[in-house]
């Protein structure tokens, strides 16, 4: 290292400064474009799979072989032109289907926490019977009836 002291013109000094600033600043951002944090809306909630629906009159039917509908407990966004639903299969033979348009701002309900559905955008709660268990949605989403034959779930609509 020398020990002769070279001037830096004042222009100099500031736009290193400046560099170094804009470095600093920008290198705080990169943790939030990692993901969702676990204190967001959605932070806990697994996203659902998503299945298309035919729209059939007034219905629209999934085919639950090799989805997660094929089991009991099994839960999916079905996305149709006549809709989007939520589709959970509560027994073997049963399954509940309910509007996945939350109630609070109007946004597609996309995930699942094991006990309902949350919403994506300021973390509504709903059962899987479309039910209210945290809001800051108040009012339950419409459910449609649900008729299963054949491998087929059919939503009437």
């Amino acid at each position: 290292m020398s020990d002769t002291n070279t001037p830096v013109s004042r222009r100099r000094f500031c736009a290193g400064a400046c560099h170094v600033a804009s470095g600093a600043t920008i290198a705080t951002l990169f943790p939030a474009c990692g993901g969702e944090s676990p204190t967001s809306p959605s932070g806990m909630a697994s996203m659902l799979a998503v299945l298309s629906g035919r729209f059939a009159g007034s219905a629209v039917q999934v085919n639950v072989a090799g989805s997660p509908l094929a089991d009991a407990g099994g839960a999916a966004l079905i996305q149709s032109i006549a809709g989007v639903f939520l589709l959970s299969r509560t027994s073997t033979t049963a399954f509940t289907a309910i509007d996945a348009t939350c109630t609070h701002e109007g946004c597609t309900i996309t995930g699942a926490d094991g006990a309902g559905y949350v919403c994506p955008c300021h973390g509504s709660r709903y059962n899987r019977n479309g039910q209210v268990l945290a809001g800051p949605a108040r009012a339950s989403l419409r459910q449609y009836p649900a008729s299963f034959a054949d491998g087929v779930v059919t939503i009437s609509l």
